[in-house]
């Protein structure tokens, strides 16, 4: 005779208590993620206490809802018994020639603005002209941005965090921000426990302005910049899902005017 089947499987069970985890992360109730991602809410129930294996194409449809890590996705996929979903291929491989050329696009068309590509670890991988223009107005070398770590250079002595005027409240941003990322990044985690920590909370921001402004000291009088990001949506890559677009938009017309000249500068052929 047969013995019974246990209701529970370990690995349903192990991807079960992951995708709670998850949902609670989110805020979420059972009744929210299921309406949400049209499941009903007692299979959905089945799933999280190990009592059903969700289907590939249902894990997928909770994950993505849960807006989860595409890392955490694939160790959800293997406590569930399925080979992992996504993938992580070099930026220059050719299955992410529409991604380069579609940063390349955003860089272009933020000139005469500064703008930079970042990875997960704050890596620069791409600069527009205007970021350049930049760095000759702080009389930096343009090679100065091969190789460069946006997190390194604001934290550390010596780097582009001393060229702010307002380098306290910039390195406590930067700092919050990834600390933030490295809960779920090892490899930031371990290159943030390598920089030094901001002294002392900064002093508190300009109350009248919208949010904090990147404050420069260059050789033709103070910059100001709105930071923004740009992501992209829906990515089914770990690469693609790690990168990020900083704009530095001019806050004012004097911030406007140094930039514009000095990208237009930058484009004349050298005599």
């Amino acid at each position: 005779m047969n013995a019974p089947q246990p209701l529970t499987s370990p690995s349903a069970s192990a991807a079960g208590a992951q995708l709670r985890q998850l949902r609670r992360q989110a805020s979420l109730s059972q009744l929210d993620l299921a309406l949400i991602t049209g499941i009903s809410q007692r299979h959905l129930s089945y799933i999280e206490t190990g009592r059903a294996r969700p289907s590939p194409s249902t894990l997928h449809a909770l994950l993505m809802a849960l807006e989860a890590p595409l890392e955490h996705c694939n160790s959800v996929f293997l406590a569930a018994g399925y080979a992992p979903r996504y993938g992580c291929a070099p930026l220059a491989s050719p299955s992410l020639a529409a991604v380069r050329d579609a940063i390349g696009h955003v860089l272009h068309a933020n000139n005469p603005a500064p703008a930079i590509a970042l990875d997960s670890q704050w890596q620069v991988l791409a600069a527009n002209a205007s970021t350049a223009a930049l760095f000759g107005l702080l009389e930096l070398p343009v090679n100065a941005l091969e190789g460069l770590n946006l997190l390194v250079t604001l934290l550390q002595p010596g780097g582009l965090g001393d060229q702010l005027l307002n380098a306290e409240e910039i390195r406590t941003v930067a700092w919050q921000r990834a600390s933030r990322e490295a809960l779920a990044n090892p490899d930031l985690a371990r290159l943030l426990a390598e920089l030094p920590a901001p002294a002392c909370p900064p002093p508190m921001a300009d109350e009248s302005a919208p949010l904090v402004m990147t404050r420069i000291a260059s050789a033709e009088g103070e910059l100001s910049f709105l930071s923004t990001f740009t992501t992209f949506g829906m990515p089914l890559d770990i690469t693609v899902a790690a990168l990020r677009i900083e704009h530095l938009i001019p806050a004012d017309a004097q911030t406007w005017r140094i930039m514009t000249q000095a990208h237009e500068r930058s484009l004349k052929p050298c005599s």
